[in-house]
């Protein structure tokens, strides 16, 4: 399995040393994330939503490999307040508000099959950066 696509091998290295400790696997995402903002290339929109997307289907990926909840939920989270925090802002854009309702709206759908203290928990954390 290791021999064909690049995402075989990383779904390999998950299986074997990052199923274990979800929560360091969770960090470890979410300071990939840190990183692929950073190299953002401010200078128009265009680069702007091309990297944001990028970033979007590689957190997705990283999703995909845990299939578990509240992984997804705490990762999209994650990605949506930096999203959030983005300087220019996202909210001039159509294309990127959108993006963002989108994956908050994803977000409440798939925190209706976590328990209630963990649906109590995320939807504050929601609640916190759309204010």
């Amino acid at each position: 399995m290791s021999r064909f696509k690049k995402e075989n091998k990383e779904l390999l290295t998950y299986l074997l040393f990052d199923s274990s400790d979800e929560q360091g696997y969770i960090k470890s995402v979410k300071s990939g994330i840190d990183e692929q903002f950073e190299q953002i290339n401010r200078t128009s929109t265009y680069f702007i939503k091309k990297s944001i997307r990028k970033i979007l289907r590689s957190t997705k990926k990283f999703i995909r490999y845990s299939g578990k909840k509240e992984t997804e939920v705490e990762l999209l989270i994650y990605f949506c307040s930096k999203m959030d925090q983005f300087k220019p802002s996202i909210h001039k854009n159509t294309t990127l508000r959108n993006l963002f309702e989108k994956q908050i709206e994803h977000i409440r759908k798939t925190m209706l099959s976590l328990h209630e203290d963990l649906q109590y928990d995320y939807g504050k954390e929601i609640e916190e950066f759309l204010e």
